[in-house]
């Protein structure tokens, strides 16, 4: 048994050296610095907003000395440091040293860093930063650039097959009076439930976009245009129905939704943006959390 103890022991102490000095390193994949790489090399690194840490983030809601990350015994782990506004790891707040894991999501005020380690830091890298490109980093659902470029090839295919083609943008009502009253954290928090959840419905070959801010799209390809309407009035029913929480905070949330069908005229994304955008604003003029189009 002696034998047997000494071994675990010696293999333990195997895995921290192993642990302890493999790569590790942040990616910024929302904030000022988007896609930069932070090689941890010493036993700390601290964030914050004071030029003294070793990664600065400018931004208001960023404390002097934010939150640190520290190696202790082969594992990484993160702790706020009496920050205004928090730390979060995966969503949930910091409230005492936490041990970190590959792939892990550490919320600075408005900034987001993925914290990566392993054998493969260079790989899982690349990999990040390649999911930057069409991924939104506070939502996790596709960004602007992938949302344009997919909806100008589905229109040149339903043109060339005559198939219909429909398009929904809508945006959160009154997000502004959310931040104002709750607090940009958790305007956040709203954000990221709300993509998450619609993202859900959304079928593999239709594209959910975060548009810009609190605007997001849906295009869905091929289905009539009643069957577009009915899957625009579930998703704004069931954002209204949804329990958004934070910080024990209950927070309304409902959307306004304009609704747009593709046209022989229409050539350019922005033509048809430009259709259903309109019937959004008058989804807002005539009362908000509603569908028009």
């Amino acid at each position: 048994m002696a034998g047997d103890e000494t071994r675990v022991t010696k293999i333990s102490s195997l895995l921290d050296v192993r642990v302890a000095e493999a790569e590790c390193c942040l990616v910024q994949i929302h904030g000022p610095e988007l896609g930069k790489k932070y090689a941890i090399q010493d036993a700390e690194l601290t964030i914050g907003r004071g030029e003294d840490n070793h990664i600065v983030v400018d931004l208001d809601n960023v404390s002097r000395r934010h939150v640190r990350v520290l190696r202790r015994q082969g594992r990484m782990f993160v702790e706020d440091l009496k920050s205004t506004n928090g730390t979060y790891l995966n969503d949930q707040e910091v409230m005492q040293e936490t041990p970190l894991r590959s792939g892990d999501l550490i919320k600075v005020g408005g900034s987001i860093f993925k914290f990566l380690t392993g054998d493969n830091v260079e790989l899982q890298y690349h990999e990040t930063i390649y999911t930057l490109t069409i991924v939104d980093g506070l939502t996790g659902v596709n960004n602007k650039r992938y949302f344009l470029e997919y909806l100008e090839r589905e229109m040149g295919r339903c043109h060339r097959y005559r198939r219909p083609l429909s398009l929904m943008m809508f945006d959160i009502d009154f997000f502004k009076k959310i931040n104002d009253v709750h607090g940009h954290l958790a305007g956040d928090y709203v954000l990221r439930e709300l993509g998450q959840s619609i993202k859900r419905m959304v079928r593999r070959e239709q594209c959910f976009a975060r548009y810009g801010g609190e605007e997001f799209a849906v295009v869905v390809p091929e289905d009539p245009p009643e069957n577009v309407r009915i899957f625009a009035e579930k998703i704004r029913r069931t954002i209204e129905q949804k329990s958004f929480v934070f910080e024990d905070q209950d927070i309304p949330v409902t959307l306004s939704i304009g609704v747009a069908q593709m046209e022989s005229d229409m050539n350019e994304p922005l033509q048809f943006i430009k259709v259903a955008d309109a019937n959004l604003y008058k989804a807002k003029k005539t009362g908000r959390n509603r569908v028009v189009g």
